[in-house]
Protein backbone atom coordinates (compact mmCIF):
# COMPACT_ATOMS: atom_id res chain seq x y z
CA UNK A 1 0.00 0.00 0.00
CA UNK A 2 1.22 3.75 -0.98
CA UNK A 3 1.26 6.05 1.58
CA UNK A 4 2.07 5.89 5.24
CA UNK A 5 0.08 4.14 8.44
CA UNK A 6 -0.10 3.59 11.80
CA UNK A 7 -1.05 1.10 13.93
CA UNK A 8 -4.40 1.40 15.92
CA UNK A 9 -4.99 -1.75 16.86
CA UNK A 10 -5.87 -4.44 14.40
CA UNK A 11 -5.99 -1.70 12.10
CA UNK A 12 -4.17 0.45 9.67
CA UNK A 13 -4.78 4.14 10.17
CA UNK A 14 -3.34 6.23 6.93
CA UNK A 15 -1.55 9.36 8.15
CA UNK A 16 -3.48 11.93 6.55
CA UNK A 17 -2.65 15.83 6.74
CA UNK A 18 -5.02 18.63 4.53
CA UNK A 19 -2.46 20.65 2.61
CA UNK A 20 -1.08 23.94 3.81
CA UNK A 21 -3.68 26.72 2.76
CA UNK A 22 -1.66 30.34 1.28
CA UNK A 23 -2.24 33.14 3.47
CA UNK A 24 -4.39 34.88 0.59
CA UNK A 25 -7.82 36.32 2.31
CA UNK A 26 -10.68 35.20 -0.05
CA UNK A 27 -13.05 37.71 -0.56
CA UNK A 28 -16.30 39.23 -2.20
CA UNK A 29 -16.36 36.73 -5.71
CA UNK A 30 -14.51 33.78 -4.22
CA UNK A 31 -17.16 33.15 -1.69
CA UNK A 32 -19.95 33.78 -4.06
CA UNK A 33 -18.09 31.07 -6.08
CA UNK A 34 -18.06 28.55 -3.19
CA UNK A 35 -22.01 29.20 -2.56
CA UNK A 36 -22.41 28.86 -6.18
CA UNK A 37 -20.07 25.33 -6.33
CA UNK A 38 -22.36 24.22 -3.10
CA UNK A 39 -25.62 25.21 -4.80
CA UNK A 40 -25.40 24.24 -7.87
CA UNK A 41 -21.85 21.87 -8.97
CA UNK A 42 -21.85 19.49 -5.53
CA UNK A 43 -19.81 17.01 -7.22
CA UNK A 44 -17.22 19.14 -8.56
CA UNK A 45 -17.11 21.33 -5.06
CA UNK A 46 -17.23 17.84 -3.43
CA UNK A 47 -14.12 17.13 -6.20
CA UNK A 48 -11.87 20.40 -4.96
CA UNK A 49 -13.05 20.10 -1.60
CA UNK A 50 -11.52 16.50 -1.15
CA UNK A 51 -8.51 16.84 -3.59
CA UNK A 52 -7.13 20.00 -1.19
CA UNK A 53 -7.48 22.24 -4.43
CA UNK A 54 -10.80 24.52 -3.24
CA UNK A 55 -9.03 27.34 -1.60
CA UNK A 56 -6.49 27.69 -4.60
CA UNK A 57 -9.35 27.58 -7.03
CA UNK A 58 -11.57 30.05 -5.17
CA UNK A 59 -8.24 32.24 -4.70
CA UNK A 60 -7.80 32.07 -7.89
CA UNK A 61 -11.25 33.30 -9.10
CA UNK A 62 -11.38 35.89 -6.94
CA UNK A 63 -8.16 37.36 -8.69
CA UNK A 64 -9.21 37.35 -11.68
CA UNK A 65 -12.32 38.69 -11.25
CA UNK A 66 -10.76 41.95 -8.92
CA UNK A 67 -8.81 42.09 -12.58
CA UNK A 68 -11.43 41.82 -14.75
CA UNK A 69 -13.21 44.23 -12.97
CA UNK A 70 -10.64 46.94 -12.91
CA UNK A 71 -9.83 46.45 -16.74
CA UNK A 72 -14.48 46.59 -17.84
CA UNK A 73 -14.48 49.56 -15.48
CA UNK A 74 -11.79 51.62 -17.08
CA UNK A 75 -12.39 50.51 -20.41
CA UNK A 76 -16.20 51.53 -19.92
CA UNK A 77 -15.71 54.80 -18.21
CA UNK A 78 -13.06 56.27 -20.71
CA UNK A 79 -15.74 54.88 -23.81
CA UNK A 80 -18.43 56.93 -22.17
CA UNK A 81 -16.59 59.84 -20.84
CA UNK A 82 -16.80 59.72 -17.51
CA UNK A 83 -13.59 61.58 -16.55
CA UNK A 84 -11.71 63.71 -13.78
CA UNK A 85 -13.32 66.42 -15.26
CA UNK A 86 -16.65 65.56 -14.99
CA UNK A 87 -15.80 64.52 -11.16
CA UNK A 88 -14.69 67.65 -10.73
CA UNK A 89 -17.45 69.90 -12.54
CA UNK A 90 -20.64 67.65 -11.26
CA UNK A 91 -19.75 65.32 -8.82
CA UNK A 92 -23.34 63.65 -8.26
CA UNK A 93 -23.69 63.07 -11.96
CA UNK A 94 -19.65 61.28 -11.92
CA UNK A 95 -20.69 59.18 -9.01
CA UNK A 96 -24.40 57.91 -10.48
CA UNK A 97 -22.55 57.06 -14.42
CA UNK A 98 -19.61 54.95 -11.56
CA UNK A 99 -22.04 53.26 -10.41
CA UNK A 100 -23.83 52.42 -13.23
CA UNK A 101 -20.53 51.30 -15.12
CA UNK A 102 -19.57 49.35 -12.37
CA UNK A 103 -22.93 47.20 -11.55
CA UNK A 104 -22.64 46.26 -15.24
CA UNK A 105 -19.48 45.48 -15.06
CA UNK A 106 -19.98 42.89 -12.29
CA UNK A 107 -22.90 41.61 -14.02
CA UNK A 108 -20.36 40.54 -16.66
CA UNK A 109 -17.91 39.29 -14.30
CA UNK A 110 -20.78 36.97 -12.19
CA UNK A 111 -21.82 35.39 -15.67
CA UNK A 112 -18.30 35.10 -17.09
CA UNK A 113 -15.99 33.97 -13.91
CA UNK A 114 -17.73 33.50 -11.14
CA UNK A 115 -21.35 31.35 -12.14
CA UNK A 116 -20.02 29.53 -15.02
Amino acid sequence: MEGTYRQEGDYLIPNLALPEDPEYQICKYGRMRRSYLKEHRPVLYANLLTSGTLHRHLAEIDQACNERMEIIVSAMAKQEGVTEALKATDQMEWVRRMNSIRSRAEEIILQELVFA
